[in-house]
């Protein structure tokens, strides 16, 4: 289990490991090449992104020290979340679709069809959460928060890849500039990303001019132009997590911790769809969550949370959590 003790050392060993630790974790598995229609191996840059901003903002360790200062607390003692528990959180969304071609312009179904994924997986009202393994049974979670569809905002581009640079998320840059993303969840759907990178969130702590979540338009919802095994809107709900404050499930390190004292150790991530049950290496030699939303398995593969997960993501509503004005 993870110690809540090791969460002072984050900040301190996130500029000097997480790079590798990265790569370490995605040298575990083949990664064929991605192509635009077709994505094939999960890739989230979550971390390399926060990296970037670490060495970009040098307050921005500090903020999220506070952060994870909080969410200690918050751990040690649930009553601190008080109303945050009800499941009245609603979370308004803002999608913003950056498109080159006609596929690329998700509909309207696409775009509502991923906000009642998130509903569904948030809520516990998957139709694969009983299917989590009975070992986890004790342990899955329904978070209790809710999204609802604000608004949809347009743009054509020329773009025929996007980096990790934010680019999207400016119109300086060719892309859209967030909608008051201190309230209000901004989501940018766009065309293929270099590096074979479907998807990415920035961790509550960063600039409110970068807050949100970016997905590719074939890993966005579950009809459409979604393309398997990415076509049942788990990239999104995997990246909302991580908007939310939690970590890969493997800690970015061989046998890293999430911060979650509920959640198996992990030797790297997986991929695919790991057979069951997935012993890890690491000790005591757990088996491993791969149905966990915080893994890199399939969208078919991934269908639960933890009662863990659920308290770190809740403390961010918590006064100085980061997400504090979606609970008012």
């Amino acid at each position: 289990m993870k110690k809540l003790s090791m969460l002072l050392c984050m900040v301190a060993l996130l500029l000097t490991s997480c790079t590798r630790n990265e790569k370490q974790a995605d040298a575990t598995a083949v990664q064929p090449k991605v192509t635009e229609d077709e994505p094939q191996g999960r890739r989230c840059a979550a971390m390399d992104v926060l990296n970037e901003q670490l060495k970009a903002d040098p307050a921005l360790a500090g903020r999220m020290a506070a952060i994870e200062n909080l969410t200690a607390r918050v751990q040690k003692d649930k009553s601190l979340l008080r109303l945050q528990a009800d499941g009245s959180i609603l979370i308004p969304v803002v999608v913003n679709v950056l498109y080159r071609t006609t596929a690329q312009n998700v509909s309207a179904a696409q775009i509502q069809s991923q906000i009642d994924v998130l509903n569904a997986d948030y809520n516990a009202l998957n139709s694969d959460y009983s299917s989590v393994p009975a070992l986890f049974s004790p342990v899955k979670a329904s978070v209790g928060v809710h999204f609802v569809l604000k608004s949809v905002v347009r743009q054509s581009t020329t773009k025929t890849s996007w980096s990790t640079n934010d680019a999207m998320k400016k119109s300086a840059q060719g892309g859209i500039n967030p909608t008051t993303p201190d309230s209000v969840l901004n989501i940018w759907v766009v065309g293929a990303m270099s590096g074979g990178v479907i998807g990415y969130a920035q961790f509550p702590g960063g600039a409110s001019a970068t807050d949100g979540v970016v997905i590719a338009y074939n890993c966005f919802g579950n009809t459409g132009a979604a393309a398997s095994p990415f076509n049942l809107g788990r990239t999104a709900t995997h990246e909302v997590g991580h908007w939310l404050n939690l970590r890969h499930i493997w800690g970015d390190a061989t046998c890293g911790t999430d911060y979650v004292d509920d959640t198996p150790f992990h030797n790297a991530a997986n991929y695919g769809c790991p057979s069951y049950p997935h012993y890890s290496t690491c000790s005591g030699t757990p088996v491993e969550q791969t149905m966990n939303y915080m893994d890199y398995t399939d969208d078919a593969c991934m269908y639960m949370f933890t009662a863990g997960q659920k308290t770190r993501m809740l403390a961010t509503f918590v006064s100085g959590g980061g997400r504090t004005l979606f609970a008012q």
